[in-house]
């Protein structure tokens, strides 16, 4: 297992590195930096199976980088390691998918506990297809199918036909054919509606407050979200959350 650790303290860079190290052999810290916008560019070329990142390092921060790296890869797990216990960071990271939140100093028994579950979670996408898209979309060509996986990892940060399509090596234009063809949805509208099915899932719980929903499911503006919002579902964020009982 090939792993990336981001972390401007060199001490906790050497410290998890070593205790990774004495774990096992089978992983290998492949890479490490200081900031985010390196630690992005040795994501993009090492495309590494797990990422250890604090989020207040300089240029960009913990969080962007993962959202930026869903964007390019959606195949690799994220560890966040913080000195900060935050609840704010922590429920953003659970948006993000990420796969754990450890407060340092970390322990031991923390990153073995990571290490397992990451390695089994990687034996497990080796042998199966995800179940549920094939079930969905039975006929659909493969790279479509990993189109609409890279939506379900992804979707909260910035993506586009063009992303996706390089990703998967094809033109954006036949991308787009593919996968009209496949879902009987052009990528714009089955991408939004995709978001606004995650923000309802959101806007159900208090687990955030209504304003931070458009920014955990890839809106930047919040009023155009509204707006996709109201044409997709009928009825405003409002009504939504007051018909759930959440206003």
């Amino acid at each position: 297992m090939r792993i990336v650790i981001v972390d401007n303290e060199q001490r906790a860079r050497r410290r998890l590195k070593t205790i990774i190290y004495s774990i096992d052999e089978d992983y290998e810290v492949a890479a490490e930096a200081s900031d985010g916008v390196k630690g992005l560019e040795l994501i993009e070329i090492i495309k590494p199976d797990l990422v250890f990142t604090d989020i207040k390092i300089p240029f960009m921060s913990g969080l962007s980088l993962i959202k930026a790296a869903q964007a390019m890869n959606n195949k690799i797990q994220y560890v966040i390691t913080s000195a900060y216990e935050e609840f704010g960071y922590a429920k953003q990271a659970i948006a993000l998918g990420v796969q754990d939140y450890l407060v340092k100093p970390v322990t031991y028994e923390e990153v073995v506990n990571v290490l397992k579950q990451s390695k089994g979670k990687l034996k497990g996408d080796s042998i199966e297809e995800d179940e549920d898209l094939n079930i969905l979309y039975p006929n659909a060509h493969p790279l479509v199918l990993k189109a609409l996986k890279m939506i379900e990892n992804g979707y909260s940060a910035r993506l586009n036909q063009k992303i996706i399509a390089e990703n998967l090596g094809m033109t954006k234009e036949y991308f787009s054919y593919l996968f009209h063809r496949d879902t009987g949805k052009t990528f714009t509208v089955y991408l939004k509606e995709y978001r606004i099915k995650m923000a309802k899932r959101l806007l159900s719980t208090e687990a955030i407050s209504k304003g931070e929903v458009p920014y955990q499911v890839g809106f930047t503006d919040p009023k155009y979200f509204n707006k996709v919002f109201r044409e997709t579902t009928g009825e405003t964020v409002t009504e939504y959350r007051r018909r759930n009982r959440l206003s």
